[in-house]
Parts: structure tokens; sequence; C-alpha cells
């Protein structure tokens, strides 16, 4: 019951917990409820919401009843500020929302070039008109619903080092040109400028007027131009035939025709991007006269050719330019490989394998100077040339040596066989750098007539005169296949020759650098036999001789124990280092040479018996006149001198003493071939005996 009286009785007075309770008054039936904190918070953010929706409402109705004119310089400023160029509007501005999608118009709107540009403005138009859908906008994706430019002007240049470009807004490295998604366009009197310094190319392009509407181009996307590639001017045309890929992203089918510098092309496939080469698929074709216009458009020094046609597979990875799959004909032989150009720094840089099944000789012409198609047309007369009244054969068709300077080169160049009437030559090797101005032909092998040809050949254009370096060096050859067109039957023929020639000279040409040169020309003859069909100049005893000439062919052959032909070769002259052939019955000796700076022969050939024998002539026998017309003098002053003395003593003695002045004793002295084969100048050769020799070593060619 206590309990119970606490529980309801009311407190006391005295009670201390009466004075820490408060008293609460109870709140009126009738008043509202307190509004708490949570609900306030959703009044505000609803108030602000309606706030900025109207707010929006107003700018939109604002933009979309003045068109968003007054907004012509705020514009200027902000693009501007973005992309560190100057932004004019001349006419007309209007920018707002059309709904929804921004709706942009501007007239005479010029954006201004970065200041290393050629020209003041990267992009210019009389008009351009053009919906942008906002919402992908926002999210980095440019989707344009309608483009329209009357009478625009875009100008892309690369800087000279090629790390910046024009159309780049920043001081990253340049970007390639990225084409926005175009639903809809009309374009209309539109060129487009395209600069590389570093490739020395510049193109301007007329586009034709172009139509689209719901992402469908009405018709390809054509254009034609003018231009300069290294100096050298050509004319293009072509078209994107899938503009509706273009304009959805996709692949673009291009197709391009140029004309330059005598050279025409085609150009077709597919690109990722309209300006974008970086992993095109195309196919390209050349043609023309000569192939070496082709090259010097890229500033690239080749030999001249005959027509040409040439076809590849061309691709661009990095700064490489790779022709694939190439095949194509010049003149009449075929070539075959590949070819990559590469802007390397800091000459440009030609990488090529190549192979040709059949060579015809005419077209090697232009390869050591000569004309092919006058080759062609005028045989051997087209190599000859007159100068100051005398015939020349060397070529003198100068080397390009500026050109040099502008590439590098590695090439590897096969030949499986050459088409020649007497010259039996087949699988050629050469392989060919160049580095710097230096050339080098090392090495350039082939072989010729069952024998084999090793050479190497270094041209260094870094110097002020242009130093070559002769190595050229034939494996024993048998005489029979290689004189084969000279009169030289190869059923009777065993012997054979071996050879070497090392010259060293300076000029551009290859008639200056050989009439300058030094050095040894060396040719070997080991023991072996030769029969000849023709008049030959070998054993000279004058009955045999007289045989030869009228009959036109020996009984049997000649039988050679050893021959060197040698010449020391001082300041572009040859002097006879020696001539010395020992057969069976003569020692055939020679003296005079020849001269590479006029081409005059001047040497002649004696055969001493080492039997005796009767109606011997022992007189040389001259070989004079010029490298493109020799001669032979038969009837030489020793042997009138030998007539008249033999006259004389039939007159004085009797007809018995007359034939005294062509008997020849037979004293000859054999040779003694270690010297010989071993291509000894004159001075080391030596008879059988070892005892020097006093017939060889009287080279005295003609100097002027």
């Amino acid at each position: 019951m206590a309990a119970m009286d606490t529980l309801t009785s009311p407190p006391r007075a005295d009670d201390p917990a009466d004075e820490a309770a408060p008293v609460v008054a109870s709140p009126p039936a009738d008043s509202p409820a307190p509004v708490t904190p949570r609900r306030n918070w959703w009044r505000i953010a609803r108030n602000i919401v309606l706030g900025l929706v109207a707010l929006i409402f107003l700018a939109w109705l604002i933009l979309y009843i003045t068109k968003g004119r007054f907004l012509r310089h705020p514009f200027e400023r902000t693009v501007a500020a973005q992309t560190h160029r100057q932004v004019k509007v001349a006419g007309d501005f209007q920018l707002y929302f059309d709904p929804i999608n921004i709706h942009f118009v501007a007239e005479g709107m010029t954006i201004s070039n970065p200041d290393w540009a050629s020209k003041p403005n990267l992009f210019e138009a009389k008009r351009i008109d053009t919906r942008i859908s906002t919402f992908p906008l926002i999210f980095g994706n440019r989707r344009v619903r309608w483009l329209g430019i009357v009478d625009g002007a875009l100008d892309l240049e690369w800087s000279k080092d090629r790390k910046r470009n024009s159309w780049t807004f920043s001081d990253q490295p340049g970007k390639p040109f990225d084409m926005p998604t175009i639903r809809a366009a009309m374009v209309a009197g539109t060129t487009l400028r395209y600069i590389d310094p570093q490739l020395k190319l510049s193109a301007d392009l007329a586009f034709q007027t172009i139509r689209a509407t719901d992402t469908r181009f009405a018709n390809a996307l054509r254009f034609t131009g003018t231009g300069t590639a290294r100096g050298t001017p050509f004319t293009v045309s072509g078209a994107l035939l899938t503009p509706n890929a273009t304009a959805a992203g996709g692949k673009n089918q291009l197709q391009l025709h140029a004309d330059a510098s005598h050279t025409v092309f085609d150009v077709s496939g597919t690109l990722d991007a309209p300006t974008q080469l970086e992993g095109a698929d195309l196919q390209v074709s050349a043609r023309g006269h000569n192939i070496e216009d082709m090259f010097a458009i890229l500033g690239v020094a080749v030999p001249d050719t005959r027509a040409y046609v040439l076809h590849a597979n061309m691709t661009k990875t990095g700064d490489e330019y790779r022709f694939t799959r190439l095949h194509g004909r010049f003149g009449d032989s075929d070539l075959a490989g590949k070819l990559t150009v590469a802007n390397a720094e800091p000459r440009l840089k030609l990488t090529a394998t190549l192979a040709t099944r059949s060579l015809d000789i005419i077209d090697i012409a232009p390869f050591i100077g000569y004309n092919p198609d006058a080759v062609a047309a005028k045989g051997k007369a087209a190599v000859v040339r007159n100068v100051g009244g005398t015939p020349r054969l060397l070529p003198d068709a100068p080397l390009r040596v500026e050109a040099l300077k502008n590439f590098d080169a590695d090439l590897h160049y096969t030949v499986r066989a050459i088409r020649a009437r007497n010259l039996p030559v087949s699988n050629v090797d050469l392989t060919l750098t160049l580095e710097n101005s230096l050339l080098k032909l090392t090495p350039l092998t082939f072989d010729m007539a069952g024998g084999h040809v090793s050479s190497d050949i270094a041209i260094n254009a870094r110097r002020p005169l242009v130093h070559t370096d002769y190595d050229i060096r034939l494996s024993p050859t048998p005489m029979g296949r290689l004189l084969a067109g000279y009169g030289v039957d190869q059923s009777g023929t065993t012997g054979t020759i071996k050879a070497r020639v090392q010259l060293t000279g300076e000029g551009d040409t290859v008639h200056d650098s050989l009439s300058t040169s030094n050095g040894r020309i060396a040719i070997i003859i080991p023991a072996g036999t030769m029969w000849t069909r023709n008049i030959q100049l070998s054993e000279l005893d004058i009955g045999v001789f007289v045989q030869k000439m009228f009959e036109k062919k020996l009984k049997e052959p000649v039988a050679i124990n050893c021959g060197l032909i040698a010449f020391t070769v001082r300041n572009g002259v040859a002097a006879a280092d020696p001539i010395l052939i020992d057969t069976k019955k003569n020692v055939i000796t020679g003296r005079g040479g020849f001269n590479f700076r006029n081409e005059s022969l001047d040497f002649a050939l004696r055969a001493d018996a080492k039997t005796f024998s009767l109606f011997s002539g022992q007189s040389p026998v001259g070989v004079n006149g010029y490298f493109a017309k020799p001669g032979i003098n038969v009837i030489s002053p020793e042997l009138l001198t030998r007539a008249g003395v033999g006259v004389g003593l039939g007159v004085v003695a009797s007809p018995l003493a007359a034939i005294l002045a062509f008997i020849d004793v037979g004293d000859a002295k054999s040779a003694q071939c270690g010297p010989v084969l071993t291509g000894a100048t004159a001075r080391a050769q030596r008879t059988t005996k070892g005892k020097p020799r006093d017939d060889v070593g009287h080279g005295t060619p003609a100097k002027k």
C-alpha cells in the first residue's frame, strides 16, 4: 500500500526531487504540429530546382529569341583562350539550343594559325552552319547532325621538325587529323591545303559540292588539286567512294590519280581515316618513260631506265612507307621484290630487296651511263660519240653528287640471267650501300662463261672530287666459252684466263675517273690450247699467218704454256708491264699500251720462234686506233724495212739471198711460267734458265 501511495500521491513541497524535475505545459488541443528540419531541406531543394529550371528556360528562351547573337564576343574570347588562337566572326553570329541540339551559325569566321605556319588562318569560311548533338558532346563524342560550309578553306600544316601541326590546339605533339561523325552535310566551294616540310610536300585541293541527308551522302567526295613534291609539280584528282562510311567513322574507299614529272600514279584502297595513311591498305601503280623521274620526286638518284610499269601494295607504319609484293617491268626486263622508304634522320633511307629473272643487255646501259633508248634504236653506234674529232666510248654521264646527299640506301639485287649475244653472264648478285655520300657496290658478283667475277667498287662523294676504288677479279674462265662470239672454237680450246683490275681515280664520270686512274690490270693465261676459226694475232710466223688469213682456220690448236697481259696505269696511261705469252712454238711479247684520257690504242705484238722458221716476218703487228674504233696494222714499218733489205740483197747478191731477211733462227727464250702465272711485273719476269728477260717491259703508250 505504501508503494501504491507513493506512485499516486502528489509530491511534497519539501521533496528534493521536485527541484530537478521540469514542469511541461500541455499544448492546446487545436495547435499545429511542429515542422521538422528534413521537410525544410526538401522544400529548399525543390525551390532551387524550380529556380534553375526557370533560369535555364529563361536562358533558352532568351537565346532562342535572340539567337544568341549577343554571345559573339564572349564566344571569341572563350574559344581564343582555350585554343591559344585568334578567333573572329566578322558577320552574323548565332549560338542557341534548337530545341535541344546546339545550333551554331557564323559568317566570316576565322581561326588563326600558330605563328610558325605559312598562312595566317587555320580555318576560314564565308558561312558555317552546324547543329551538334548536345548530350554526346558532354561526354566527348563529337556528333554533328548537320554541317554546311560555303567558301571554306582549311590549312593543315606540319612544323619543320614535324613535332607540331596547325590543327592540334595545345603544346602536345601533333596528332593525326580526327574527323567528327557527320550525319548530314552540304559543302560548297571549299578548299584544303596540306603542307609537310619533312616530306617536302604541299598540296592544294578543291572539293566538289557535297550534299548529304540522314547520314547518307548523295555522291562520292571528289577532289582535284595541284602541288609540289620536292620541287616537282604535280596534279591530282580523286575521290572517297564511301563517304557514308567516312561519316560513320568506318573504312574509307580511296581512289587517286596523279601526274608528276612524266610519271603517272594510281592509288586505290582503304584508309582508316580520310587524312590518315597510318595502317592504310593501298594498291599503288606507277608508269612512265624513265623510273629516274619517279624517284627524283623523292630527291633520290637512281639510274635511268626505259619505259616502265610497277605495281605494289603500300602501307605506312610510323615514319616508314612500305611497298610490298612489288612487281613489274622496265624496258624488256622484269622486276620484283619489296621497298621501304623511311623518313629517317638525318636523311631519307631506302631499303630494298629486288630480283630480276631475265635482264636485257640494253637495260643495263643506263647503269653505266648510256642512254638505253638510244642503244635500243641505234645499237653500238649509240654509245660512241665524237669528241674533238675522235670517237669516245667510255660513258661521261655525271654522278648526281647532290642527290646522293639526300638519302641513304641498302639494296640487295639479283639477276638470274642476262640476255646478250656475246656476253654469257648470269647469276648477278649485287649488294649496294649508301651512307652519307659513300656508295659501295660490295660485293658485286656474277658468273661469266663458266667463270666467276667478284668485284668491290667504292665511290666516295664526300670529297671535293669524287674518288673511286675499283677491284675486279675474274676467276679461271674457259676461253672457249668466253670468246666463242669472237671466232674462238670451243671444241678445240682448253685454255682458261683469270684477271684482276685494281685502279683508283677521281672524277664524277666513268671517263674522268679512269682518265686520272692509277693501278694495275693483269690477265693471266694458264696452260691450255686455243683454236680459232678466223684470223688471230698469235703464232705470227709469216707462213702460218698467210695460211690463217686465207684458210681462216687452223689445222691444229695453238698450245699455250702460260701467258700474261698486264698494264701498269699511271694518271690514266696504261703501259705494257708485261705482255708475254709462251706457246709451244713461239714467245709472243708486246710493247706500248693505251690511254684512258683520249681512249687511244698504241701497242704491238711480236712473235719470236723457238725453232728455225723460213719466211718469218719477225715484225710486230700493231694495234692502233681507239677503244670505239680499233685498227690492226699488219704491214708494219719493220716488215717493210725487212722487205727492202731482202730486195736489196736479191739485187746485189742473188735471188736466194733475198729470203735471208725473213729467216728466223729460232732463238726465242721460253718463259719461266712461275712469275707469269703470279702476274709479276716485267722486272720480275725470267727465262726458263732463271735469267731476267730483256724483251719485255718497254711499254710506251702515247700520253697526249
